[in-house]
């Protein structure tokens, strides 16, 4: 049987569409759409490691959308998705919908199976604050850093090379603020998670830290050793 989910009005479906653009200019990848209660939780990977030796955080955009009902029989939701495929059924109902107020079902695409970032799970409580962290910092840190990457990496550059220089470069501290990586920063700032005059907000628990701002959040999971 198909899944679905069921947003409050034609509003939540734009800010679902503009999420999921952002999402595929950063990575034409899949997104993983997980229902808990009346709300709808869409993770994507900005950045993740690329095999078992590579030491990479994993960084993850997480914008959540309120329901207008739980899913259709109570099943519970999580499934991993094409971007693409998402963003195509969403683009469609915007252009479709007559009555902006009322609520707007979508019809989940079918599962492309688990992306290997898509089975580690932030934790859903035990968060500690950090403090703050300043958005024009993290700004600069994400544009610095996307102007270094350019720079440094050539066209037609191998990808073994092009992922050694990303993590690199994204896995610096952002000055100020220690507890956060550049490809936090640039997550934040690619996915228009950074509101000009709000400071962002710092959490942790075990490996992971958390940016939280009004419009999203930013989870990294560091990687813990085995010995």
């Amino acid at each position: 049987m198909s899944q679905q989910f069921s947003l409050p009005d034609s509003l939540s479906l734009d800010d679902l569409q503009v999420f999921l653009s952002r999402a595929m200019r950063v990575d034409d990848g899949s997104v993983r759409l997980i229902v808990s209660g009346s709300v709808l939780m869409v993770y994507t990977a900005v950045l993740y490691p690329k095999g078992l030796l590579d030491s990479s955080a994993t960084v993850l955009g997480l914008r959540t959308f309120a329901l207008a009902a739980p899913t259709s029989g109570g099943t519970p939701l999580d499934v991993v998705v094409t971007v693409r495929s998402l963003l195509d059924r969403v683009a469609r109902l915007s252009s479709t919908v007559a009555d902006r107020s009322a609520p707007v079902v979508v019809a989940v695409p079918i599962e492309t199976g688990r992306a290997s970032w898509a089975g580690i799970s932030p934790p859903k409580s035990g968060w500690q604050s950090q403090g703050e962290a300043d958005a024009a910092a993290l700004v600069a840190a994400a544009r610095a850093g996307i102007d270094e990457v350019a720079s440094v990496i050539p066209a037609g550059t191998g990808e073994q090379i092009v992922h050694r220089v990303r993590s690199e470069v994204w896995g610096r501290p952002v000055d100020g603020a220690g507890v956060v990586p550049a490809g936090a920063a640039f997550a934040a700032f690619s996915l228009g998670f950074l509101p000009e005059t709000e400071p962002v907000r710092l959490f942790s628990v075990g490996p992971w830290t958390r940016l939280s701002t009004s419009r999203g959040h930013i989870l990294v999971r560091r990687q813990t050793s085995l010995g």
